[in-house]
């Protein structure tokens, strides 16, 4: 007893059209069919004999036919009709197989048989696999086309029909592709049905209604071995749930359960086997059909072999044949005229059929060759125009004159020559490649216009934008009630320059007047882009912008001449007239204005922030500020640059960043004020004249007094000087009393000192009476002198090769240097070293010392005096 699991086979039609009922029920017991209910399948395969169906069977579904041995030569090993139990494969399949037909050993005349065994699967099975030589395909009998409409014929008589599967298996597959091949045989099992004789009742039945067509494809099991199993290994996987929806068999009808199988399928055997339409055709049509098809198929093979027609197709393959068709023709009217020979005495009717097959099926494989040929002839007539059509553009013509010339020309030229490669036995329509060439040449041609048009927009552009971005940028940064229009009169001539050089390059184009129009209005729309774009670039720079020019106005007069704050400027109408300016360049930034359309922006930021007190008064009543908005009233979003909230904080951040400039003009101003201003008010000279009439009597009466009153005077100016009193008293007095306390005692310690060493000195130091002067020179002060002023240093600047020059701001004044040396080389000799500073305008002049020196007076110069031999002679 077998398992179901495990392959069993039973042969169920003997070779000589007995059905075998005992073995068929055996067998029905064996797999246990009768548990199976309707969840079974029957596939059956058909086919010539010898071409591996068994096989394909064995590999496909685990079967254990018997098989060809092909080293004993080619022979019927099916006899009658096998069947086997498939092995894991759900639902339960069970496969038939059937003798194959054209089979030798029933010879010519014996085809009844194969049309009964056909008919037979057709009616009992679920999926007919009909397997066939992929060289087979076209051919009339080969293919088993007269035997299909046999079947088809009888079985819409004798049964009602079921939807089956026609599954073709195509073995040795060629290099044809599979989407080439389907569609043949789709196409013959269409032809066949459709010449089926029907009942009334299927007169207009679509075949799809009784059969599910499927076509697979296989490789060589003899060449191939490995990548066949693998193919029949992806096939056999259809197979699973075969019955379910979807499946191979999902939409059967009219299923027998399955312990009726055996009964039923021996009475469809006993009602075909009693059939009398399924003879034999007349011996004469026979023997032409099968001589006309040896006869075409040796022509076939001659021609395949044919030196001419293979040197043609290898060179066709690489390049264009010149006088193709005509080469070709004549090789086909010679294989056609010698079959036409050798199959002169044959049935006519055969004769004309195999003739035309042999023709259709020559035609079918010179056909890629004429293919190739044409797509040489495409792809040559476009690299042609491509270069005739750049060459004729270089050369200036319009655009559209010569894309209509060229593209007229080269479809001429291309008609000639597909007229030249035609085929005379054939009427193949080449349009379908004049149109691939027509759209391909339109493509170019497009693209090419596309490239020129982005070109030319390019270079207006281009041109546009230097027009515009430099003119534009310096206007804003120019800001005046004048910009705006200026801007806008600027946009309008250069938009106006660049649409009439525009327009002219593009009447070569022939483009319609809509599509001219839109890349118009497209330039228009990116002049205006181009003056926005600087405008918002110009708008995120305006802080820098108005501290420039408040900058350049408050520093500056009106001939741009650097100011000198003596005190007498108004600082603070100064001040304001630069804040205005730099408002007004504000006021332009915060809006695009290239409309005629007027705003109150100005005077809306000029209330605001320079004179809020006539703003307040003017809005008087209203609690709102103006400013605090994030929109202009009659500007719209799209046009703001800067929002009154942001003017707002610019501004704040603008008079924050400009505070330190003006207090420094003032404390110039001040400090200027000062030092002009070192003598004591009118009334207290007069007081001092009226009260001090006495001391200064007393002062005439005694000279010595004035002698120790005017030493007295140089200490106390030494050490006003050395202890920068005036510059520490800057920060406050408590500060400037501190460091005072710590700085006195060593400046005073450091003057004595200085005062012992001078009074040590020889008196050979002391340089001689030098009653010539000598020629000037000039030398760069440094730092040696040690007790220069702080006030005196502030007022100089350092050029780069350290020669020292007057500060332009100083007046021209002199006062008396920062120490005083006092010595007594003798009783009745003494001197007074003293230094000071000659502070001169715009040229330097220099004091001549006893040794005839020159010093900068910028720094402090000595000059040593001797009371008793003066040594300054002007």
């Amino acid at each position: 007893m077998y398992e179901r699991d495990h392959c069993c086979s039973t042969h169920l039609i003997e070779g000589d059209g007995t059905f075998n009922v005992a073995g068929v029920d055996n067998f029905v017991k064996e797999v246990k069919l009768a548990e199976c209910g309707l969840s079974y399948a029957v596939v059956a395969i058909m086919g010539p004999q010898s071409s591996g169906k068994s096989t394909l069977l064995n590999h496909l579904f685990g079967t254990n036919f018997r098989e060809m041995d092909a080293l004993r030569g080619r022979s019927q090993t099916t006899k009658g009709i096998w069947m086997a139990h498939c092995v894991g494969i759900e639902p339960c399949t069970l496969v038939m197989d059937l003798e194959g037909s054209d089979g030798r050993e029933r010879g010519e005349d014996d085809t009844a048989f194969e049309k009964q065994s056909a008919l037979f699967a057709l009616a009992v099975s679920d999926i007919v696999l009909i397997n066939m030589w992929c060289h087979d395909i076209g051919r009339e009998q080969a293919a088993n086309k007269p035997l299909l409409k046999t079947v088809f014929q009888v079985m819409m008589r004798l049964f009602s029909p079921r939807k089956t599967t026609l599954m073709f298996v195509i073995r040795d597959k060629t290099r044809t592709p599979l989407e080439n091949l389907e569609p043949i045989l789709r196409e013959d099992i269409q032809k066949i049905w459709d010449s089926v004789p029907k009942p009334d009742a299927h007169k207009e039945t679509l075949l799809s209604e009784f059969f599910n067509v499927e076509v697979v494809a296989l490789s060589s099991y003899e060449e191939k071995e490995e990548q066949f199993k693998e193919q029949v290994a992806s096939l056999r996987q259809r197979f699973f749930h075969s019955i379910a929806p979807g499946g191979l068999a999902g939409d059967r009808r009219g299923v027998v359960p399955a312990s009726g199988f055996s009964f039923s399928a021996q009475q469809i055997w006993k009602v075909i086997k009693e059939n009398k339409d399924l003879d034999l055709p007349a011996h004469k049509v026979m023997v032409a059909t099968v001589r006309c098809d040896e006869i075409a198929n040796e022509k076939f093979s001659s021609f395949v072999e044919n030196e001419a027609w293979r040197q043609l197709e290898d060179i066709v393959q690489s390049r264009p044949v010149p006088g193709f068709g005509k080469k070709l023709t004549s090789i086909l009217d010679v294989c056609l005229s010698e079959y036409d020979t050798d199959a002169t005495y044959f049935d006519e009717g055969v004769r004309s059929s195999k003739r035309k097959q042999l023709e259709e099926k020559l035609l079918q494989l010179v056909k890629p060759a004429y293919q190739s040929m044409l797509e040489h002839i495409c792809s040559g007539t476009l690299d042609k125009f491509k270069e005739a059509f750049d060459n004729t553009l270089n050369e200036g013509k319009g655009f559209a004159v010569a894309a209509r010339d060229c593209t007229d020309y080269f479809m001429t030229q291309f008609d000639e020559a597909s007229a030249d490669a035609q085929i005379g036995q054939t009427n193949w329509d080449s349009s379908k490649v004049r149109e691939k060439l027509r759209r391909d040449i339109d493509a170019h041609v497009a693209a090419v216009r596309a490239t020129k048009l982005s070109d030319l927009t390019t270079l207006f552009e281009k041109k546009l934008n230097e027009a515009l971005a430099a003119p534009v940028e310096a206007l804003l940064d120019g800001a005046s009630d004048d910009t705006w229009p200026a801007i806008r009169k600027l946009l309008r001539h250069e938009t106006e320059v660049a649409i009439n050089g525009f327009s002219s390059a593009l009447s070569a184009f022939e483009i319609d007047e809509i599509t001219k129009e839109k890349m118009v209005v497209r330039l228009e729309d990116y002049a205006r882009g181009v003056v926005e774009a600087k405008a918002k670039e110009e708008a995120g720079r305006v802080l820098t912008r108005m501290k420039d020019r408040f900058s350049m106005l408050f520093s500056h007069d009106s001939d741009s001449m650097p100011r000198v704050w003596t005190g007498k400027e108004d600082i603070r109408a100064i001040t304001k007239t630069a804040r205005s300016a730099s408002l007004k360049l504000l006021s332009v930034m915060a809006a695009v204005r290239l409309d005629d359309d007027a705003d109150s922006i100005e005077n809306t930021l000029s209330l605001a922030l320079v004179d809020p007190k006539s703003g307040a008064a003017a809005s008087r009543g209203i609690s709102a500020d103006p400013l605090a908005s994030s929109s202009w009233d009659e500007v719209p979003s799209s046009k703001t640059l800067l929002s009154p909230v942001q003017c707002k904080s610019l501004w704040r951040q603008f008079t924050a960043e400009t505070e330190y400039t003006v207090s420094q003009a003032i404390t110039a101003q001040e400090a200027s004020r000062r030092n002009n201003n070192w003598l004591p008010p009118p009334w207290a000279i007069l007081a001092l004249v009226v009260l001090g009439f006495n001391e200064f009597m007393t002062l005439l009466r005694n000279p010595l007094y004035l002698g120790v009153i005017f030493v007295a005077f140089l200490l106390t100016k030494a050490l006003w000087v050395q202890l920068d009193i005036s510059g520490e008293f800057q920060n406050g007095a408590l500060t400037g009393i501190l460091s005072l306390s710590t700085k006195f005692l060593p400046t005073v310690m450091n003057l004595l000192r200085k005062l012992a060493e001078e009074g040590q000195r020889p008196a050979n130091a002391v340089p001689q009476q030098n009653p010539t002067v000598p020629a000037m020179t000039l030398r760069s002060t440094t730092n040696d002198h040690s007790e220069m002023s702080s006030s005196a240093s502030s007022e100089v600047t350092t050029s780069e090769n350290g020669t020292e020059y007057s500060s332009p701001s100083s007046s021209k004044k002199a006062h008396y240097g920062p120490s005083l040396l006092l010595a007594w080389p003798w009783l009745w000799s003494f001197s007074f070293t003293f230094s000071f500073v000659t502070l001169e305008s715009e040229k330097s002049k220099y004091v001549l010392n006893r040794t005839g020196n020159f010093y900068d007076p910028v720094y402090s110069v000595r000059l040593v005096v001797w009371f008793d031999q003066p040594i300054l002679e002007h």
